[in-house]
Order: C-alpha cells, then sequence, then structure tokens
C-alpha cells in the first residue's frame, strides 16, 4: 500500500520556491549542527561548513525577491509550502529535544 498523497504546494512565485529552498537547507543544516543531539564534532564541523554557503544562497533569494518588488512575505501560504515540504519535521530538529529522566 502506498503512502498518501501529500497536497499540493501552493502557487508560489519563483523566488518564493526558492526562499522556501534555501531556508529548508539552511534548516537541515542546522539541525545537524544542533548540539542539544547526540552526534559527533566532524558531522557537526562540515554541517557548518556548508550553512555558509547556504546562508549566501538564502540571502540572495531574498535579494531577488527584493528586487522584483516582493515585498511581502505572504506567510501564511509560505507557512502551507513548508508543511507541504515536511517543514515541521525538519524544523523540529533546530529546537532542543524533550528532556530525558536522567537530564
Amino acid at each position: 500500500m502506498l503512502p498518501p498523497e501529500p497536497p499540493p504546494l501552493p502557487a508560489l512565485t519563483r523566488a518564493e520556491a526558492e526562499l522556501i529552498d534555501r531556508y529548508l537547507d539552511a534548516v537541515d543544516l542546522l539541525g545537524r549542527i544542533n548540539p542539544a543531539v547526540h552526534g559527533d564534532t566532524y558531522r557537526r564541523l562540515r554541517a557548518a561548513q556548508a550553512l555558509v554557503a547556504k546562508a549566501v544562497a538564502l540571502r540572495d533569494a531574498l535579494e531577488v525577491m527584493h528586487r522584483r518588488g516582493e515585498t511581502e512575505v505572504h506567510a501564511t501560504t509560505l507557512a502551507r509550502a513548508l508543511r507541504v515540504l515536511d517543514g515541521e519535521r525538519r524544523t523540529a530538529r533546530v529546537g532542543l529535544p524533550p528532556p530525558s529522566d536522567d537530564a
């Protein structure tokens, strides 16, 4: 049995889609760097190094939007797009994990 189809992405401008993609790239790397999650320093170092380039790409996406006159961020629409793209799970990795009994 196949998993259910995700809802369709809302209509986005090319710049908005780029913003969402670059934002999620950065979030994924921040999730790898998260010091509250068990892991090794080398993996975190590599993610931090990659984050620099992703932050530049995120800035560039916002600059394109601004230059094109897209002065408002349509948060409701972009939040729907993030949910379709598994943004809730991906952004949750950036936060603190639930407390454990030994903490």
